[in-house]
């Protein structure tokens, strides 16, 4: 049986993300979708993680296969406790891959029983982010077709209170 593990900070879980997990759920016996801290963004996210597993727990519903944990530790550590020996890393861009390329060499040299898979995005989700979602939704974008249906409306509410919130 093979484990595989999709990290990622879901700040919030967008139809991209959701894309590559679903891909992922075909490729490997197991997926454990994992909502990690992202240091460089402490402080800036929108979601407690909480929330976050949540969320994704309702958009990955049909896939039996796929489960949510959260951890705040180093994503090596949290495999090698979990007997997962596959990274799922899904890529937009090439600028996506210099610094995934890093963290999977990392991650080998500090487990060389795990290794890293790099799925492209499906075209339609190339240029989608977390960021832009939020970014968008906070001035009042339609950002419907950027998430999962099971989160959208809860999603959209939170971003306009935060809008709301930061306008006064």
């Amino acid at each position: 049986m093979v484990k595989a593990i999709c990290p990622g900070s879901f700040d919030p879980v967008t139809n991209g993300h959701i894309d590559v997990i679903e891909r992922a759920s075909a490729l490997f016996d197991e997926v454990t979708v994992v909502v990690m801290t992202n240091y460089r963004k402490v402080g800036l996210h929108t979601f407690t993680p909480e929330e976050r597993v949540e969320f994704i727990e309702r958009s990955i519903q049909h896939l039996p296969n796929v489960q949510v944990d959260m951890y705040d530790g180093l994503l090596a550590q949290y495999a090698a406790d979990h007997g997962i020996t596959v990274i799922v890393k899904g890529l937009r861009a090439v600028t996506d891959f210099e610094d995934e390329f890093q963290q999977a060499i990392a991650n080998k040299k500090i487990d060389n029983e795990l290794d890293t898979v790099f799925l492209p995005c499906s075209i339609e989700n190339m240029f989608l982010s977390s960021s832009l979602v939020k970014q968008i939704g906070t001035l009042g974008g339609d950002i419907r077709d950027f998430l999962p249906d099971a989160i959208a409306d809860d999603i959209i509410e939170r971003l306009r209170k935060e809008s709301d919130h930061g306008s006064n």
